[in-house]
């Protein structure tokens, strides 16, 4: 924890921290009825009841220090999948540019063929998030606010349309991001967890 808070806070000279994680089996529903608009004094109306038609993986990397977000879906959640967003992240950086990588301790993240792929990629330096705490990746602030405006309330007849909102809200967001600020030092948030485990246990 006190890696993670430390590169967030004073992140090392010219390098790049990336928060990676995947938000998987984002589901492509479809109201079983046209969405009501809003109208004056009548808030936007939809049915409770929706169909099915799939799911997709969102494979996301937020850059700390700028907010921008560099992503791809992939219809399954492996370590294949992981490694070809791997390669996506690596095509977009120069080639002695020194990344930092924030993750989470998921099983897709240390096998075998991706745990090579760093050793041959010596320039990426891997920092997971204790169990329990993916709370510390600042990738899932931007899920939340993914899921808010552009996937909650919405409808999506197919997977591929729901993978297409995703990609557009992608590049909008890009357009004019601005980081999320962290605040709070590693020893502010082990007081805390101090704090509340001497009042509950």
């Amino acid at each position: 924890m006190r890696d993670i808070v430390g590169l967030y806070l004073n992140p090392p000279d010219r390098a790049m921290v990336l928060c990676v994680d995947e938000q998987s089996q984002i589901q492509a529903l479809d109201r079983t009825r046209p969405v009501l608009p809003l109208r004056p004094g009548v808030p936007e109306r939809q049915t409770h009841d929706y169909i099915r038609y799939g799911t997709t993986s969102l494979f996301a990397a937020l850059d700390v220090a700028t907010g921008k977000i560099i992503g791809a879906c992939h219809r399954r959640h492996r370590h294949q999948e992981f490694l070809r967003f791997l390669e996506r992240i690596d095509a977009t950086i120069a080639a002695d540019q020194h990344v930092h990588l924030v993750m989470d301790n998921y099983g897709t993240h240390k096998v075998d063929k991706v745990q090579r792929w760093f050793v041959k990629h010596p320039n990426y330096h891997v920092h997971f998030t204790p169990t329990s705490a993916s709370w510390l990746n600042q990738v899932e602030r931007f899920f939340a606010e993914l899921t808010a405006k552009r996937i909650r309330r919405g409808t999506f007849p197919s997977v591929r349309e729901l993978e297409t909102a995703i990609t557009h809200y992608l590049a909008n967001h890009n357009q004019g991001c601005k980081p999320f600020v962290w605040t709070a030092d590693a020893d502010l948030i082990l007081g805390k967890v101090r704090h509340f485990c001497e009042a509950n246990f």
